[in-house]
């Protein structure tokens, strides 16, 4: 019993680490650095802030190892109530992991067209931060893709929460709700991208809200083990 409240409290700590890390390359690192209307100001910020712009690559790439950890434990604890449908939830959220540590390459690849190196002479400095802007842009669409998958994710994960006990149903139902506003922002995102500026971010507070809440449930509370 103690082991699993224990590994539910690792789960919620690495959960925190997880948004902390995301806030970081996203809102603190992107968003700052990137002005994805002007490719000069882009690379003229990246190449101003070059250390903080990696520091951001490294904090998506520590936040995709901690989800890892994350997904494992999330799987250990619920699959004793529906082992299939935990199996389930749990390649959903890998295949976000995968996609997200592959497109993540794109967010480093900006660096490379800035880097002055000599074979990159073939093009001019305006074709250069193009491709850099171009690059991040990349990322952006792979997130929104990677997104999608984690989105089915939370509702498969809120339903096993819900239906479980393990923890409150208002959990649950909070992932749920989490999983549709991710879902509903990424096939936005491709199809009406012009629609997708009037619902961004605001769709995706109540994604930030059942996680919160959820990972620090995981993190001071554990999780409910029946005798």
């Amino acid at each position: 019993m103690d082991s699993k409240i224990k590994l539910a409290r690792v789960a919620g700590f690495l959960y925190l680490l997880i948004i902390g890390f995301g806030l970081i390359a996203q809102i603190f690192v992107r968003d700052v650095l990137v002005d994805y209307n002007n490719a000069t100001n882009t690379a003229n910020n990246i190449l101003a802030s070059e250390f903080w712009f990696r520091f951001g690559f490294v904090s998506e790439l520590m936040m995709l190892i901690c989800d890892i950890g994350v997904t494992t434990i999330l799987y250990l604890l619920l699959k004793d109530f529906n082992k299939n449908l935990s199996l389930v939830s749990t390649f959903f959220r890998l295949a976000s992991i995968i996609i997200l540590s592959v497109i993540a390459l794109s967010h480093y690849a900006a660096l490379f067209f800035l880097g002055g190196a000599d074979y990159l002479t073939v093009f001019d400095s305006n074709q250069l931060n193009a491709l850099a802007l171009l690059s991040i842009k990349l990322h952006g669409a792979g997130y929104n893709i990677s997104l999608l998958f984690f989105g089915v994710h939370l509702i498969f994960l809120g339903y096993l929460i819900y239906k479980s006990g393990f923890f409150p149903g208002v959990l649950g139902v909070l992932l749920i709700i989490g999983g549709i506003c991710y879902n509903a922002n990424s096939f936005t995102w491709f199809l009406f991208p012009a629609f997708v500026k009037m619902i961004y971010p605001a769709i995706l507070i109540p994604c930030s809200i059942g996680e919160l809440l959820f990972s620090l449930w995981l993190l001071i509370k554990g999780v409910r083990v029946f005798k």
